[in-house]
């Protein structure tokens, strides 16, 4: 689910579950952790194989959550955003690689990224309240921070698809080019340390737990919600 190739200053990291649009289990998300948590590389390069970056949690697991009265839906949550965590604290320069779709969770681990460069193939978007649900992965906490509360709130409420240029206008992605892995490689030829400085004095964490929280909070009051038809979700996928 999970692949990691390391290529002298780049780590390349594979969301490599094409059949499935890279969508994330607990255990992708924890193997996801471990893979940019404290890599040998001074960059890592994630990417999506196949025709999308990520379509974010996988739905069987969220579908899970419904269909179990015992189960844990702040754990659910918490994982993802202990994923999400990992990538923006590691010390390498984590830069996703988003060429095609990009939805729900897919989003909020670009987000964690430092860079986020998009194809002209790159589409994003949080779908969640088209079936009563949201990004609980950090979402709520970094989307506005990177795109302006107005933005924001009109991808999470509206589940509208935006393409790469509106991506690049709100500031959602950096750049817009062909082959993502030319950005990568032009950081890697950076000086490690001062890489690893710049990305510790730039990224703050202010407030970021209490918010997660309420994230947490939230999620779980709608799953409870909407169990039938989250069951219905899993099902169909």
């Amino acid at each position: 689910m999970i692949d990691i190739d390391d290529q002298g200053a780049i780590r390349v990291v594979t969301l490599d579950r094409p059949d499935r649009r890279n969508a994330l289990t607990p255990a992708g998300l924890e193997a996801l952790e471990t893979a940019v948590a404290d890599p040998p590389a001074p960059v890592v390069y994630l990417r999506g194989a196949g025709e999308a970056f990520s379509a974010g949690a996988d739905l069987d697991s969220v579908a899970a959550l419904a269909g179990d009265a015992d189960a844990d839906v702040e754990a659910f949550v918490r994982r993802g955003q202990r994923t999400a965590d990992a990538i923006e604290t590691s010390p390498a320069v984590v830069v996703a690689g988003i060429d095609g779709a990009a939805r729900g969770g897919g989003v909020e681990l670009a987000l964690a990224c430092d860079l986020r460069i998009a194809t002209p193939h790159a589409t994003f978007a949080e779908p969640g309240v088209t079936f009563g649900l949201f990004g609980a992965w950090g979402g709520t906490v970094r989307l506005p921070e990177t795109v302006g509360l107005g933005d924001a709130l009109d991808i999470s409420l509206s589940g509208r698809v935006i393409d790469s240029e509106e991506a690049r206008r709100i500031g959602l992605v950096s750049r817009i080019v062909e082959e993502p892995r030319a950005v990568v490689e032009e950081i890697a030829e950076n000086d490690p340390a001062a890489l690893e400085a710049v990305k510790a004095c730039l990224r703050g964490r202010e407030n970021k737990a209490e918010r997660e929280d309420s994230e947490v909070a939230a999620f779980e009051a709608l799953v409870e919600t909407h169990a039938e038809t989250l069951r219905d979700l899993g099902g169909s996928s």
